[in-house]
């Protein structure tokens, strides 16, 4: 199974911490699996100029390579202006309209205050059922309070991540059986 981690930014620490966080307990907890953090900061994306992602080449063709492949996907984004960041958006942009199909999807959110809590509902959860992807209900929301010294100091916070990746896993695998009954019901 692949497992893919999208750290949403190319600037600011938090939303980074939370997936390194993830990636550690992830791979703790499945070491059997193919697990990846796909960091934004590391990668030199192009703008979507409408094209074809098949077409992009380097870092673009990478991660949109990466992306679809994955069975379950992790997505980390800040909050900016009580948006999504651009720089996502623009992952999304670049990939085709059904690019999560059959894939599970986990969001983790970080914002300055509580009152950006709703950003992956309006934002990101519309987007992810647009490109057939099943995102898991309970996501994962985390306030600046939630940091100091560039650690995740809140013990609630690092349970609800433990939480979401069990919840995506079990949810993915739970799923497998699912799609594999409807397969095995066609006779052709």
């Amino acid at each position: 199974m692949k497992i893919r981690l999208l750290s949403g930014s190319i600037i600011g620490t938090k939303t980074q911490i939370a997936m390194k966080y993830a990636l550690t307990k992830l791979i703790a907890q499945y070491p059997q699996e193919d697990i990846q953090l796909l960091d934004l900061k590391e990668l030199n994306i192009e703008f979507s100029d409408g094209r074809n992602y098949l077409d992009y080449s380097n870092d673009t063709r990478y991660l949109t390579d990466e992306l679809m492949a994955a069975d379950i996907i992790l997505i980390g984004s800040p909050t900016f202006q009580a948006s999504i960041p651009a720089t996502l958006k623009n992952v999304f942009d670049l990939l085709p309209q059904n690019a999560f199909r059959n894939k599970v999807v986990g969001v983790l959110m970080t914002a300055g205050s509580s009152k950006h809590f709703l950003v992956a509902e309006t934002q990101l959860k519309p987007i992810i059922s647009y490109m057939k992807g099943y995102m898991i209900p309970n996501y994962v929301f985390i306030e600046e309070t939630d940091f100091d010294r560039g650690t995740i100091v809140s013990d609630d916070v690092l349970f609800r991540i433990d939480k979401l990746i069990e919840d995506t896993y079990l949810f993915f695998q739970s799923y497998q059986i699912v799609w594999q009954k409807k397969e095995d019901s066609y006779d052709f």
